[in-house]
Order: structure tokens, then C-alpha cells, then sequence
């Protein structure tokens, strides 16, 4: 009786476990835009109602053409946060991903850790072949009805590590103190930071922990981590008296290591910028 209670047990949990796996895997694969408002303070009145397309850690995964091509004609940007492939990632897949962001609306990108990983001579000729603008630690500029703001690419540093990134490019004495956004793929670049000369930082690479399971708290080695993990934040300690950077982090469209989901769903992003009414 006792065995046979046993084996009904075992059975039970076998089958909740491969339930939850294919949820996982489910979750992996799930396409969704998430569409926000963002009101800055200094943002310039040609900026108002800016939409970008904001789109990180897309690893292995296909964009979905059919969710996109919505939005074409309705976007003026498009960011690519980082780890755009991954070793061992056709590249005609990353071609073809590229295609599809550039049809939409110019396209801005910077370098996550993965794509160092792959074959990276080949990546940046793609990325700059597809007409996008690949950022590697340097400022351009994006207009919009007569107005300017600053858009920085922060580069993932090439050998890894926590305080290898170069410092930020330094704008021209005309644009000191014009509106800046940064993209970043690893947020925990800011850790680095004792100020931030932005007001707006987009990055990604946590997947918001990828695996969230209930009851059991967060497990990354790094304490920044466990505060910054995903969405939006108020950076109060890195700004001045005339600013307070705001910060995205994403939990990505792709997935690290196994394609597996659960408790942070993957994501990309359709940012409304507004001025704020004062």
C-alpha cells in the first residue's frame, strides 16, 4: 500500500515537473511589446511623443515579422541593447534580424558580452552593412522637429569584467548639458558610475533572472543585481540638482544558455518619450 502510495506521489511530481517544462519553454519563445510612456524632466518639446523601439538580448531567437511590420511607419528609432547573436548562431539568422530592424526605422546598436563571443568581425560587418549605426563608445546625435538630443553607446567591454569599460565620451562644449540617453547592455556599468551625465539609460543583459521560481529569493553573486534587476528605475544618487537619470532595464527577448522562462517573460519595448508638464 504504502509502495503504492509512493509511486503515485512520484508520479504526480513527474508530471507537474514536465508540465512546468514545457511552460518554461513555452515562456521562452512567447513575443510580446511592452508599450510605456516615459516623462522627462529637460526632455526638448521636438522630442515629445518620440516612440524608439527598444530591443535587447535577442541571443538565438528570431524577430517576429509579422508583431514588427505592425509598427512600421510608427517608429523613429530603433535601439538594439546588446547580445544581438551568440556563438554558434547562423548569421544569416542575425542578417535577417537586422533586415527586419532596419525596415522599421533607423537603427542604433551596441555590443553585449555574447557577441564578442561569436565571431565578431563578421557580426559588426553585418551590422553596419544592414545601415545601422553600431556604437562603440561614442555619442551621435538624433533629431527630431528642429530639436536635439544626445544618444551615447556604451561598448561591453571586449576582454569582460567590471571595470573595464572606458569612460563616456565627452560631448562638444555645444552640447554640454543637452538631453543624453545612454545605451548600455550591462547595467551594471552604473555600479562603476559616481555620477551620470543622463537622463535616460536603457539597458539589459539580466533577463530578469530568466528563472524566477516563488518563495526562493534572488541569487545573483552581485548585489547590484539584486536591486537592478528589471524595469523601470529613479537614479537619484547618480544625478545633480538639475537632473535624475531614469533607467530601463529589460528582461530581453532572447534567453542565456537554455531557452527556459519562468516568472520573467520575454519582452521588447515601445517607448513613448513626453516632456514633463511643469
Amino acid at each position: 500500500m504504502v509502495t503504492a502510495v509512493l509511486l503515485v506521489l512520484l508520479g504526480l511530481c513527474a508530471g507537474a515537473a514536465a508540465v512546468m517544462a514545457v511552460l518554461m519553454v513555452a515562456g521562452a519563445f512567447r513575443s510580446r511589446i511592452i508599450a510605456e510612456e516615459i516623462v522627462l524632466a529637460g526632455l526638448p518639446g521636438g522630442f515629445d511623443g518620440y516612440r524608439i523601439l527598444f530591443i535587447t538580448d535577442i541571443h538565438r531567437r528570431r524577430l517576429p515579422a509579422a508583431l514588427l511590420e505592425e509598427y512600421r511607419g510608427e517608429l523613429d528609432a530603433v535601439f538594439l541593447g546588446g547580445d544581438l547573436t551568440e556563438k554558434g548562431v547562423p548569421l544569416k539568422r542575425l542578417r535577417n534580424n537586422l533586415a527586419l530592424a532596419a525596415s522599421l526605422a533607423p537603427v542604433y546598436a551596441v555590443h553585449g558580452n555574447h557577441d564578442y563571443q561569436a565571431e565578431i568581425r563578421l557580426v559588426d560587418q553585418l551590422i553596419r552593412s544592414s545601415g545601422a549605426r553600431l556604437l562603440v563608445d561614442e555619442n551621435v546625435k538624433l533629431e527630431c522637429s528642429g530639436a536635439e538630443i544626445v544618444l551615447t553607446g556604451v561598448d561591453f567591454p571586449r576582454t569582460g569584467g567590471k571595470r573595464a569599460y572606458h569612460a563616456l565620451p565627452p560631448v562638444t562644449a555645444r552640447d554640454d548639458g543637452a538631453f543624453r540617453i545612454i545605451l548600455v547592455h550591462d547595467p551594471l556599468w552604473l555600479a562603476q558610475q559616481k555620477e551620470v551625465p543622463a537622463d535616460l539609460i536603457l539597458a539589459g543583459h539580466t533577463h530578469g533572472g530568466q528563472v524566477v521560481l516563488p518563495f526562493i529569493a534572488s541569487r545573483h553573486a552581485d548585489e547590484f543585481y539584486r536591486h537592478y534587476n528589471a524595469g523601470m528605475y529613479d537614479l537619484p544618487a547618480y544625478g545633480n540638482d538639475t537632473y535624475q537619470p531614469k533607467m530601463l532595464i529589460s528582461r530581453g527577448f532572447g534567453t542565456a544558455h537554455l531557452p527556459l522562462r519562468w516568472g520573467s517573460p520575454a519582452e521588447m519595448h515601445l517607448l513613448t518619450l513626453r516632456c514633463r508638464q511643469e
